[in-house]
């Protein structure tokens, strides 16, 4: 039906049935559910006097809201934990309907999980309990359901019924696209305005592309910088817009900048194995930046994965002999994997084994896949949110370059991916020295003796800091550790011109995270001039910038971004 053939008075009438329905739901539960629990919600083993504990308690508030809400007292007996942005709209607190479904919610979910916490279970299965029973209280908000929600009957009833076309519109584009869109994708492109600093792509086999930009200082280092990004997305993540821009940074302090761009593979690269990537995606990048620069070694950066890869590679070259790098540099990276945090949850023997049954031997992984996974992770930033605003709402996402960017995925090999998980996420085997052989040789992290900046961001959900932190103890040269502030990406990109957050740094470095943190110190604003600081020693002396990019025996193929990047994840 046309938003315009929609009376409001018959609007309000489904809408308030609806929310009726919605709301006997929710007062049901709250009845019966301490008197007769469902057995699949109780966790296995638990300790029996804590549970009837919890459920005296839940059935108490429960009892208290309810009596609340009839003698119109609006009692606070639950309350959002800060930052929760779910109940921001004032009706939640205001209007004593939706101020009690709002604690009602809270404090069911709360007693749910306070369920799970009580289950006597391994490590391992307990965190999964955890994570499947925090995934269906977030998805149950009654913030997420239109009859539930203050805002979209608003919306609905101020717009005569527009808002709800708008949000069928969207869902709609939504569902063709195959994943909820998170920012204005109109708003950005590759080339147009991010990853646009220029230089040119000066190599390509058939795993990346290496792009060397145009100097933008007189005098560079005489050793250039060769920055790996993670592979399993697009290395424009460290060339976003020019304001926030890590690679135009690190020009502007000298240096001569490579980026490895990794290549959305499709089937006919489908075999390709880790291996492959430390050799085509790593250590070759080396060897053609230092014969373009005419080095004795280069420096490097790995982010993420790509600082896993990183490592791998210094490795090989320590147990093959090679000094071809002078100083590393580690950004959110996870090297030892005994605290992999909420990932490791998606990580046992039954689930690596079915990968590698479908994927091992060849094929590949959707980058899309890989993209609901790290959505879920964090599921009340990346994925309610924008459900309500898109389709509940109407509203149209905001233009987010982190968010385009984050939507922007890459395929993985089957092979690489399987490798990659049984030998870290599962086994832990890279950080156990000679436990892995890595292109024909034992590899042993301790090995690794180039002097290391090594950079954790406090809020992390893919490496908690804790993880990056124990890459100290596995490196055998000079480490230097900085400890930002925010979350994986946010922590990362924090130029200095926007003055914001903060960051922890401090010596020496105990064995344990939580004793170095308690003695660091915190230091306002960006960590990147620090960094700069650090890298500047190991630049090898300067020299007048180049001219042009590549050399004779390497020129240029196309200019930058290049072909590779702009591949998008089918």
């Amino acid at each position: 039906m046309a938003a315009q053939q929609i009376s409001p008075e018959d609007l309000v009438g489904a809408i308030a049935a609806a929310g009726d329905q919605v709301a006997q739901g929710w007062m049901k539960l709250a009845a019966q559910w301490p008197q007769g629990a469902p057995a699949a919600w109780l966790p296995p083993a638990a300790d029996t006097g804590r549970v009837q504990a919890l459920q005296k308690s839940f059935l108490e508030q429960q009892t208290r809201l309810w009596t609340s809400m009839l003698a119109g007292n609006d009692a606070v007996v639950a309350k959002p934990e800060p930052g929760d942005r779910r109940f921001a709209a004032q009706a939640w607190r205001e209007n004593s309907y939706f101020n009690y479904l709002k604690q009602s919610y809270l404090l069911t979910s709360q007693y749910m999980n306070a369920i799970a916490d009580a289950a006597s279970l391994d490590a391992g299965a307990k965190a999964r309990l955890r994570f499947a029973v925090k995934q269906w209280t977030d998805a149950m908000c009654p913030a997420n359901f239109a009859a539930t929600n203050p805002e979209a009957l608003r919306q609905a009833i101020e717009s005569q019924g527009e808002s709800i076309t708008r949000g069928l519109a969207n869902l709609l584009a939504d569902a063709r696209r195959g994943r909820i869109s998170q920012s204005d994708e109109s708003a950005f492109g590759v080339g147009r305005n991010l990853a646009v600093t220029p230089g040119t792509v000066v190599y390509e086999n058939d795993l990346m592309q290496l792009i060397q930009y145009a100097p933008a200082t007189r005098q560079v280092g005489v050793r250039p910088l060769v920055m790996v990004p993670p592979c399993i997305n697009k290395y424009y993540i460290l060339d976003l817009q020019p304001e926030n821009s890590f690679a135009r940074y690190a020009l502007e302090q000298g240096h001569t900048v490579f980026m490895v761009s990794w290549r959305n593979v499709g089937p006919e690269q489908g075999h390709y194995g880790w291996d492959d990537y430390l050799q085509l995606g790593i250590l070759e990048p080396f060897r053609i930046a230092r014969r373009i620069t005419r080095a004795d070694r280069v420096n490097a950066l790995g982010f993420c994965v790509g600082g896993t890869l990183l490592g791998a590679a210094l490795a090989v070259q320590a147990a093959k002999g090679e000094d071809s790098v002078a100083s590393v540099t580690f950004l959110t990276t996870m090297l030892d994997f005994s605290e992999p945090g909420t990932l490791g949850v998606f990580v046992d023997e039954a689930s690596v084994r079915a990968r590698e049954a479908a994927i091992g031997a060849g094929g590949i992984l959707p980058g899309r896949e890989l993209d609901s996974v790290f959505s879920a992770l964090r599921a009340n930033d990346l994925i309610w949110p924008y459900v309500v605003n898109n389709y509940l709402l109407g509203s149209a996402p905001a233009a987010f370059d982190l968010l385009y960017w984050n939507a922007d995925g890459t395929n993985l090999p089957g092979p690489m991916y399987c490798y990659y998980l049984r030998h870290t996420y599962l086994e832990n085997k890279l950080s156990a020295p000679a436990a892995l052989a890595n292109c024909g040789v034992p590899v042993d992290l301790g090995r690794v003796r180039q002097p290391a900046f090594v950079y954790s961001s406090r809020e992390d959900h893919i490496v908690p800091w804790r993880a990056a932190y124990r890459t100290l103890a596995l490196l055998g040269g000079e480490k230097h550790f900085v400890l930002g502030a925010s979350g994986h990406i946010a922590g990362v990109i924090n130029p200095p011109s926007k003055n914001r957050r903060s960051f922890w740094v401090g010596e020496p470095y105990p064995a344990e995270p939580q004793a170095w943190l308690e003695a660091a110190r915190e230091q306002p604003g960006s960590w990147w001039p620090r960094w700069a600081q650090w890298l500047e020693r190991f630049k090898g002396g300067t020299r007048r910038a180049p001219r042009q990019p590549g050399s004779a025996a390497y020129r240029a193929i196309e200019p930058a971004p290049g072909r590779y990047v702009k591949q998008r994840a089918q």
